[in-house]
């Protein structure tokens, strides 16, 4: 079945992890044994190939670089202009990947439906939307037109900790100003706003100012997991309202309550793919239909197998999920909604 993925960030694991994903998976965990400097250097689960063999045709592919403000504790960059500059090699990778022939941009309706076809013929190049994760390397609102032009279709405000437009994971404090400008000038350009990381008090103050798409695109719930990066029933509830599509992630500290980083593993919590499904049961018990759900599995955000579901070797088994949901009760019909005519519905309205 048809997959699509909300949320991969490929060339952040490109640039910064230096993997180079045209190679398999097997290569390029090999080229990182005895690597300690990130923790899931040779756990990778995140290939072309192997999104390919999970019939995975369109990813959203992020951008994402933070401006830190002096005496954070955070990584990042020391100016906007710094943070730009990292943003635009990760788009000369994609860039890249396109003229081999690996990736191909999907910026319109009439994009997707081309690609969809191509897709189903030869299932070599992926098609991809192009999404920034955190808004701190737009320096100035022109700029935003620039990433408009040369592709960028979907925008979350922040991530973690404080940023330039709005707050996010584990901090506070509202959008202010400058982030309610930023929204008017997404909405402009029918940029969709994506409210993932966004903490409570900018998540509702964006409500508030933004009338455009909106969407979250690996998101999962602060009623199974008590943490502010989660969404509370009254936001999910909210952006349901607006007819956004929810793509469940699969981190495993975000899917289990009580995960302990360097004790919690995947086996002696018992995260699987059904961990996910229960997420997304809650999601389409608040939305009373299956209109709302979709994949946003963040693979490739910073973890590997070390820290995700224990019956996920590679992002191709994410072909495990249909069967799953069949055992779970789902019809044949929201299988499909949930694989991927979710996404394609929402990308129908958005750019009509």
């Amino acid at each position: 079945m048809l997959l699509i993925d909300a949320h991969l960030d490929l060339s952040m694991n490109a640039l910064e992890w230096n993997r180079d994903l045209r190679s398999s998976i097997k290569e390029i965990n090999e080229r990182e044994k005895g690597l300690t400097d990130k923790p899931d250097r040779g756990n990778a689960t995140v290939s072309l190939d192997e999104l390919r063999k999970g019939n995975i045709g369109v990813v959203v592919a992020t951008q994402i670089a933070r401006y830190v403000a002096p005496g954070s504790s955070l990584p990042g960059w020391n100016s906007p202009e710094q943070a730009w500059a990292q943003t635009q090699g990760q788009l000369a990778y994609y860039k890249a990947l396109e003229r081999s022939g690996d990736l191909r941009p999907i910026r319109n309706l009439s994009e997707l439906k081309d690609h969809l076809i191509q897709w189903e013929e030869s299932k070599q190049a992926i098609g991809y939307i192009l999404s920034l994760e955190g808004a701190d390397s737009i320096v100035s609102l022109e700029y935003l037109e620039i990433a408009h032009a040369y592709g960028l279709r979907a925008l979350g405000p922040a991530h973690y900790g404080p940023g330039r437009y709005a707050q996010g994971t584990n901090a506070v404090g509202g959008m202010g100003i400058v982030g309610k400008d930023l929204l008017r000038k997404m909405m402009e350009l029918n940029i969709i706003l994506d409210a993932t990381h966004l903490c409570d008090d900018s998540f509702w103050e964006a409500m508030e100012n933004h009338q455009g798409p909106v969407w979250a695109s690996h998101q999962n719930c602060r009623a199974l997991v008590d943490h502010n990066r989660q969404f509370s029933d009254e936001q999910l509830k909210e952006i349901i309202s607006r007819d956004a599509v929810i793509g469940m992630p699969m981190d495993a500290w975000m899917m289990v309550p009580g995960w302990v980083r360097g004790e919690s593993t995947p086996q002696n919590k018992n995260v699987t793919l059904n961990t996910l499904i229960d997420h997304l049961v809650h999601v389409c018990s608040l939305a009373g239909n299956t209109n709302q759900v979709g994949l946003g599995t963040d693979l490739d955000g910073g973890f590997g197998r070390e820290q995700c579901p224990a019956d996920i070797e590679t992002i191709a088994d994410l072909q495990k999920l249909p069967d799953l949901l069949l055992k779970r009760g789902f019809s044949n019909e929201d299988i499909v909604k949930f694989c991927h005519q979710n996404w394609l519905n929402f990308l129908e309205n958005a750019w009509t």
